[in-house]
């Protein structure tokens, strides 16, 4: 079983592909061996039974009347009863098989090869009557010089493309009722109501084909149809109504089709039409890389027994399974956009601004010299594999709001949800509170709780209640997805013209409860930013090409500078929450301050979103987005390319009745950024990798599919970059043997433009120093690990502080005391280790009601995990920027900003005692004395080590401790077969700086 699940998102996804293959590849072998069209049959493929064919016809007429997995079972009983060839009820079809592009053969090493560059495989397409009236009225030839159609295609009208192996030279001789699609059909039916570009999209196969719903959690593939399609990277192109359709390819009427060079003179076989790849990419989302069969025996000792929770096993992943992404589907109503559309899915945005979608272009992509694939740039591509993209699928984050509503505050469940998924599951909190705003008499937002994610649209027809519920869902799933963005408003001025618009009626409450003290740009803290009006999206260059957006979304792109401000990030990158105790606010906290300790250090670059800033630029001035959104080249100069790809004008073969090339030609860009947006999780990334199946995604990308290095994969390449280059030096000093003592001087350069570790406050670093004997084998050391990444003593036993709770998860240890490693400027002994770090604790547990929380509040309470429990600050030594301002600078620039005081206090240190490098930071520095005489061999190198934990021990232990259900075993199950081993990450920690060995001096 365990083997067999381990192999099933790869054989689950191959299905399809490889029936078509070998009976494809069967077939090109025999006629390009006797020459004939291996498509031909030997008897006409025509409807058989009109009764049947007149009784689908009306429901195949209306995609949306029907939940998708009972349209497409209607439509796959239509289409295999061939009842859209029935020329006797007025289905027309073209003239013959055309080709879509040219086809150009090339004679190598004595082999004859070809390639089809056509826009899909060769077609016949057949016209519903009522299409094929539309199109005798409004796309003749004579038609061709009108700028546009008044007139709608009717709703209900049908167009299927039949494909065919490139070239169609081979079966253009061939009566097309004779012939199979074997590439199968590109199908549009007219559905004007249904979506706002007006069509419902699919692919139809004959061989192997099968309904998208219920999705399978092993492929996660592509859906093959529904609205809001990939296609519309090309059909926005046409000059109106989303269609080429031109009568000079119908039967029967004036003209000839368009004739493309066809090199058809010598046997080859060509390759799969790119129409199909992007549907069936032969293998959805393989794992990448083996995870551990069973729970690691390390995991086993530091996490027993389920810790009192569920212990998953492979047979039981059903029960904690993240939808599968097939379902998240959200497309942009039809009419004029309102509120209603203010959110869309990612993959209504990824036919253009993926790389390779339109199969000819590879604009975004660079060769990768180990495996000749490619790499892709494209904004969906980088920015759907980073943290940011997974977050609405993150299986620690679910499992830490678990933690918080069932545990640390279950009175206030709802409000935390709300609360917490307004910036994980962003678009789906959004959507939901606008929806419920605008249809409430009273404009409450209600609440949305965390069921409401897993919301999916199986058994929904669009339009429903459930439907929209799923839309919720699959918004929210999408994580901090591409309108989250690219609709963001900020500014006083800018903020002005849409707050009273209904897309924001939801904000000002939640800016009223997380920032209630706030002004200015601070009261858009923890990601409470107003939004544009539905009929806009913005990017960073200036005069876009909005024809294409327009015609498939309804949305006219423009230019905001806003977007290249850090300001942009530091929204949500400056978390502010209230205190709760017993289910209401005692106090205010910062949870994450990295923008303001940006904005405090020689990296700010001394302007907001409304003009300068006090004390102006710094010494090494960069925003957030050089850093974490690349846009220029290892040798500085900017990174020049297209930002989408599409069906242009020039660069694409010839069609009919296209937009004109000012409206679809792309420029390149100069300063074209990339989307990796990372940090150092690669604990998450790994997990992605190695379990798409347990959260619901693919790996391989949708369009550029097997033609390059999954995302995943470039994803984790950026953060080992990152952390091999850009984020700290380790150094040692001057060591030493003075008698019977070692000293050894060991510095901490931190090259990044905020704290580090920063975000989230359980993240933590520490240094790993040892003493070498002359054969390298360590004699003494601090900073020891486990596999799981404890830190050890001498005796190899687990350092007190690491572990918060018992082994059953029925008592804490010693929670009083609040142990943990404090900060050290000299260590002597081998259980002090030197740990960056934030440790915080709750409101008093003692009933108390005399207390106070926030900035300068004495700990009284025990350590806590709890985002919304963090009464007071018990240590935070955390590396300092370089350049940070003193204290009265940045409380200047903080008021500036619209915050309090006390915004400027908390970037500050905690409990560092007098040490001289948290005063300005840039680093830290101390002091090593190892006393020999507990050493036995004899001391000969040193060497210091630098490490970062995402998840630190402590962590996972309160998140399996104080979460239950399908979140928490989620998480327990995949911390348990997580599979680091020979990685950066081996033993739960990535390696950052190294010094390598030092010699002693004697």
């Amino acid at each position: 079983m365990i083997a067999h699940k381990l192999r099933a998102g790869v054989a689950g996804a191959l299905t399809l592909a490889a029936l078509l293959a070998s009976s494809g590849e069967a077939a090109r072998a025999a006629a390009d061996t006797v020459g004939r069209c291996e498509a031909r049959q030997t008897v006409k493929l025509v409807p058989t039974d009109p009764a049947l064919c007149a009784s689908l016809l009306p429901k195949v007429q209306d995609p949306s009347g029907l939940p998708l997995e009972e349209y497409e079972d209607t439509l796959n009983s239509f289409f295999r009863a061939f009842c859209h060839r029935d020329t006797a009820n007025g289905w027309v079809r073209d003239k013959w098989v055309r080709d879509t592009g040219p086809y150009i053969s090339r004679h190598d090493d004595g082999t004859w090869t070809g390639q089809d560059y056509g826009t899909h495989s060769p077609v016949v397409i057949w016209y519903s009557p009522d299409m094929a009236e539309w199109a005798r009225k409004n796309r003749t030839p004579a038609e061709e010089d009108r700028s546009t159609d008044k007139t709608p295609v009717p709703d209900g009208a049908i167009m299927v493309k039949e494909m065919y192996p490139a070239p169609a030279s081979r079966c253009a001789d061939v009566d097309p009722d004779y012939l199979l699609p074997s590439s199968g059909a590109a199908i549009m039916v007219r559905d004007a109501d249904a979506s706002q570009d007006g069509w419902f999209w699919g692919w139809f196969g004959w061989s192997g084909w099968d309904n998208d719903y219920p999705a399978s959690n092993d492929s996660n593939r592509s859906p093959y149809m529904g609205f809001g399609q990939y296609c519309v990277n090309c059909h926005a192109s046409a000059r109106d109504n989303m269609t080429f359709t031109s009568t000079r390819n119908m039967q029967g009427e004036k003209g000839r089709p368009l004739v493309f060079l066809t090199q058809d003179d010598a046997p080859r076989t060509s390759a799969m039409a790119h129409h199909a790849q992007v549907v069936l990419p032969g293998d959805d989302a393989p794992r990448l890389g083996q995870p551990h069969v069973a729970y690691t025996a390390a995991f086993n000792a530091a996490f027993p027994n389920g810790m009192g929770g569920g212990k998953p096993t492979w047979d039981t992943l059903a029960g904690i399974e993240m939808p599968s992404e097939t379902y998240d589907n959200v497309w942009m109503p039809a009419g004029t956009p309102t509120a209603h559309g203010e959110f869309i899915t990612s993959d209504q945005c990824a036919g253009c601004h993926d790389a390779g979608s339109t199969g000819l272009q590879f604009d975004m992509t660079r060769i990768d010299p180990a495996t000749d694939k490619l790499w892709n740039h494209s904004p969906y591509a980088t920015w759907r594999t980073s943290p940011m993209g997974l977050a609405g699928r993150d299986p620690i984050f679910f499992s830490q709001l678990a933690s918080e509503s069932q545990t640390f505050h279950p009175d206030a469940a709802g409000v935390v949800e709300n609360t917490c998924l307004g910036c994980h599951g962003f678009m789906g909190q959004r959507q939901y509170g606008i929806d419920q705003s605008v249809s409430n008499d009273d404009g409450d937002c209600g609440t949305f709780r965390r069921d409401m994610a897993n919301a999916i649209p199986l058994g929904t027809t669009p339009g429903t209640p459930e439907a929209l519920a799923a839309n919720y869902g699959g918004l929210a799933r999408d994580g901090i997805s591409c309108m989250a963005c690219h609709r963001m408003v900020l500014g006083e001025e800018a903020e002005a013209a849409v707050k009273d618009q209904p897309q924001n009626n939801c904000v000002e409450a939640r800016q009223e409860f997380l920032n209630p003290n706030e002004s200015g740009f601070a009261k858009t803290f923890t990601g409470s930013y107003m939004v544009s009006a539905p009929d806009e999206v913005y990017g960073p260059f200036k005069d876009p090409k909005t024809a294409p957006m327009e015609a498939a979304l309804g949305i006219t792109p423009k230019y905001s500078h806003t977007l290249g401000e850090s300001e942009t990030c530091g929204t949500c990158h400056t978390v502010h929450l209230p205190v709760l105790h017993e289910g209401k606010p005692v106090g205010y906290i910062y949870e994450q301050l990295t923008y303001p300790e940006w904005a405090f250090s020689a990296y700010r670059t001394g302007t907001g979103v409304d003009g300068p800033l006090p004390h102006g630029a710094g010494e090494r001035q960069e925003s957030c987005q050089d850093c974490h959104m690349p846009s220029t080249e290892p040798d500085g100069t900017p990174t020049v390319s297209k930002i989408a790809s599409i069906q242009e004008y020039t660069n694409f073969p010839q069609a009919e009745f296209t937009k004109t090339p000012d409206e679809i030609d792309l420029p390149e860009r100069e300063g074209f950024a990339r989307h990796t947006l990372v940090g150092l999780n690669i604990f998450l990334v790994k997990m992605a990798q190695q379990f798409p199946d347990v959260l619901g995604i693919r790996t391989q990308d949708p369009m550029l599919t097997s033609k390059g290095v999954d995302p995943l994969l470039f994803t984790e390449q950026q953060m080992l970059d990152q952390a091999a280059n850009d984020v700290a030096e380790v150094t040692v000093g001057a060591a030493e043997i003075d008698g019977n003592t070692l000293t050894a001087s060991v510095s901490v350069l931190n090259k990044v433009g905020h704290k580090f570790p920063s975000g989230v406050g359980f993240r933590r670093a520490f240094l790993t120093f040892e003493v070498l004997d002359p054969l390298g084998d360590v004699i003494w050391a601090s900073g020891r690990t486990d596999a799981t990444g404890r830190l050890l003593d001498a005796d190899g036993s687990v350092l007190p502080g690491e572990m918060w709770w018992d082994d059953s998860c029925t008592a804490r240890i010693e929670p009083g005391k609040r142990i943990h490693q404090p900060h050290y400027q000299t260590i002597t002994a081998q259980n002090q280790v030197q740990v960056y770090q934030e440790l915080v604790s709750t409101p008093p547990t003692d009933g108390s009601t005399d207390f106070k929380c926030g900035e300068g509040a004495a700990p009284e309470g025990q350590l806590t995990t709890s985002f919304l429990s963090i009464c007071a600050e018990v240590k935070d030594n955390r590396l300092m920027p370089h350049g940070t301002l003193p204290l009265k600078d940045r409380i200047e620039i903080a008021k500036a900003l619209g915050a309090q005081e006390d915004m400027a206090h908390d970037t500050g240190a905690t409990a560092v005692g007098d040490d001289p490098d948290y005063v300005s930071g840039g680093g830290d520095s101390l002091v090593y004395r190892v006393d020999l005489s507990e050493v036995k061999g004899t001391p000969d190198t040193v060497r210091a080590r630098l490490y970062y934990q995402a998840t630190p021990p402590f962590y996972l232990q309160d998140r399996f401790c104080t979460a239950k259900g399908a979140d928490r075993d989620r998480l327990y199950f995949l911390s348990g077969h997580l599979n680091l081993d020979g990685t950066e990450a081996e033993g739960w920690k990535l390696a950052i700086a190294d010094s390598g060995a030092t010699p002693i001096a004697k």
